[in-house]
């Protein structure tokens, strides 16, 4: 596994252009908070297409039918005047493994399938994609990735982020305890980007990561 530290000397300048002759999709993984939101954009700053698998969910769970199907599997506090509750269907799928496996047999095939033909679509304009799913590991999606990047940050820092966004230590790990553990997802990774500092310090990681690829392709 190739670590990225991102040092100041290795890239300048604006982002250059990823652009392969053979398309390649990368996939994300990292602890919750671990700031994956903000190295999936710098990724995108290069020409990926990024695909955000939590707005395909968002899609997925604005259609009527599953919105009906949500309500009849976890109760009608999940549905709230014709959209879906997050909160409240947060509260009740950590809480509960048959609850979540549930909403998961409604979303997952249908999120998998809107990121898929995205993916597709991608490749058919010969632009390379950085696949962002939360459940990259555990849904499968990671068959799909030609590389795989761990995103790594301190305990600490992933803490604070959880808390800035309203989550106590409780909940940041009900919500880890539902994702696979962090030394499997970095096992899985060929690269690792260090996001426990600044924008910048990331932002030439991944340049420099993006560099590797193309000198090997």
């Amino acid at each position: 596994m190739r670590q990225m530290p991102g040092a100041p000397h290795e890239v300048t300048g604006p982002a250059e252009p990823f652009r392969p002759a053979n398309p390649v999709v990368i996939g994300i993984l990292g602890g919750i908070a671990a700031g994956k939101s903000a190295v999936a954009d710098a990724f995108a700053s290069h020409g990926l297409v990024r695909i955000d698998a939590d707005q395909e969910a968002r899609a997925v769970t604005q259609d009527p039918v599953v919105l009906a199907e949500v309500a009849q599997a976890l109760g009608p506090s999940a549905v709230q005047a014709g959209q879906l509750d997050r909160k409240a269907v947060a509260a009740i799928v950590f809480a509960d493994p048959a609850a979540r496996a549930r909403l998961e047999a409604i979303t997952h095939p249908r999120i998998r399938a809107r990121i898929l033909a995205a993916m597709a679509l991608a490749r058919q304009d010969g632009a390379s994609v950085l696949l962002d799913a939360p459940l990259l590991l555990e849904g499968g999606l990671i068959a799909f990735c030609d590389h795989v990047v761990f995103v790594h940050a301190s305990d600490g820092v992933r803490t604070a982020r959880a808390r800035r966004r309203g989550w106590d230590d409780a909940e940041l790990a009900r919500r880890e305890a539902a994702q696979a553990p962090l030394a499997q997802k970095r096992a899985r990774a060929g690269f690792v980007i260090d996001n426990d500092g600044d924008l910048a310090t990331m932002r030439r990681a991944v340049a420099t990561m993006l560099s590797t690829l193309r000198e090997r392709a």
